[in-house]
């Protein structure tokens, strides 16, 4: 990968977006040496312009970005770094630097909690409960909320028609899992057909 690194005065703006989300979680810079190192270490580094040196993102608190993959821009200048983040990325505690009010992408977030209840199951979750029950409990479970959220669109309020559906998308997410299918999957599918 060539990236332009002598438009910035040696720094290139990098965005950091959650893999599995797709939510942008901060904005960094990085020299050549930065960049190598991420490639290198699978982690992120930046360049510190207030540090004015190497900063590898959760030296201190732990947090760091796992790299997923690495992407540049048309010109060769701008970087996109999929990352794994492990905790918050923000200094202040927060999920994103970045200050929405709302993560629109959450079904990602949710498929990951629920792959998280599969592996490191919790007592009293009801995602495990299900999964000890078995596919045929699962699919019977998306069934009835199939069935649930057609008579709320039908018969009932928006409010029940919104809550029919959540708990439909939920039972749905999990019976994927249960099939090792990911949203991704279903995302590509709905897009290739789109085409």
């Amino acid at each position: 990968m060539e990236i332009d690194f002598n438009k910035g005065d040696g720094l290139v703006p990098v965005v950091i977006q959650d893999e599995q989300t797709l939510e942008v979680l901060m904005l960094g810079y990085m020299n050549d040496e930065a960049f190598r190192k991420t490639s290198q270490e699978g982690r992120v580094t930046f360049f510190s312009r207030s540090k004015n040196r190497l900063w590898t993102k959760g030296e201190e608190s732990g947090n760091y970005l796992n790299v997923k993959s690495i992407h540049h821009d048309c010109d060769n200048d701008t970087l996109l770094i999929k990352v794994n983040p492990i905790g918050p990325t923000c200094h202040t505690g927060s999920r994103s630097c970045f200050s929405t009010d709302l993560n629109q992408n959450f079904l990602f977030k949710l498929e990951q909690i629920i792959a998280d209840r599969y592996e490191n199951p919790l007592e009293g979750s009801y995602v495990n409960s299900l999964h000890k029950k078995g596919i045929n409990r699962i699919a019977q479970k998306v069934g009835e909320e199939g069935v649930e959220t057609v008579v709320a669109a039908l018969n009932q309020t928006e409010e029940d028609l919104i809550n029919e559906s959540s708990d439909l998308f939920f039972h749905l997410l999990v019976l994927l899992r249960e099939k090792n299918i990911s949203l991704k999957t279903i995302a590509e599918n709905l897009e290739n057909r789109h085409k």
